[in-house]
């Protein structure tokens, strides 16, 4: 647990990130809103009006927006969680705190807009009267995986950028790739069309897994889960379970490396 000094500074540091990330902008936090429906409104018409994809899934319009909020999270959570410690180093150099706060400010500022992009998606889904699951509920499980991930790869890519900046643009290769990689502009559907080995082995990506199962219990049950296509129900946790191996795996590597990480700055 943190003690009360440190989570004053938690608080200070999210406070202030939040407040600078749109300062001078003539909009502000309107930015918060229109950039993931800005981002959906060039996925929708490339990926669906024009090359209709998701015509056999209900809702995919949704389901896409939804997705893209997610990876939205996911990537504004790593590629700033990577540079936020050498963006701190002034204060590292200054003051004695447990160097985590650092990370997690920066998580909790893009949980923020995560929160808010999720009203605007819940919003749009009742426009288009999607069939939410009975089993929503189990939603906010789903987001504190995805956070736990987050974080996770945040702390590994926060301590390894202290040493190596070539990691940034290394970084930004991966989440394109990552991003192809996960059915998120296209339904699982496209895949197992081609391949059932490979529509299968992409839900163990949990980000895959995270994005299909709120799909799922958010805007159709036609978006297939892990739970609908493994059989072998003990792999089914693969995914889970290394979202939240990666934050105590991560977590562990950040903390044995802090120590140096003023000097190196």
């Amino acid at each position: 647990m943190f003690e009360e000094k440190n989570r004053i500074l938690l608080k200070e540091l999210v406070k202030t990130d939040f407040k600078l990330r749109y300062q001078g902008s003539v909009i502000g936090y309107i930015w918060s809103v229109l950039k993931p429906l800005m981002l959906f409104a060039v996925m929708y018409v490339v990926f669906i009006y024009f090359m209709r994809f998701g015509d056999d899934v209900p809702h995919f319009a949704v389901a896409l927006l939804l997705g893209m909020v997610l990876w939205s999270f996911f990537t504004e959570t790593t590629n700033m969680g990577m540079m936020s410690i050498v963006g701190r180093g002034d204060l590292i150099r200054k003051l004695n705190f447990p160097k985590e706060i650092i990370v997690i400010s920066v998580s909790l500022n893009a949980a923020i807009n995560l929160l808010i992009s999720l009203v605007i998606v819940f919003l749009f889904g009742l426009i288009n009267g999607v069939d939410i699951s009975r089993w929503a509920f189990v939603a906010p499980l789903l987001l504190i995986e995805l956070y736990a991930l987050s974080l996770g790869i945040a702390f590994i890519l926060a301590t390894v950028y202290v040493k190596f900046r070539d990691l940034g643009p290394i970084w930004e290769v991966v989440m394109q790739v990552g991003m192809y990689a996960t059915p998120l502009i296209y339904p699982v559907t496209l895949v197992l069309g081609k391949s059932e080995l490979i529509g299968k082995l992409l839900l163990f990506n949990p980000m895959a897994q995270i994005i299909q199962d709120m799909r799922y219990l958010l805007t159709s049950p036609e978006n297939l889960t892990i739970w609908q296509l493994v059989e072998q129900k003990w792999l089914v946790i693969v995914p889970y379970c290394l979202s939240f191996a990666i934050l105590i795996l991560g977590y562990r590597f950040f903390k044995k490396n802090a120590k140096k990480f003023a000097e190196i700055i």
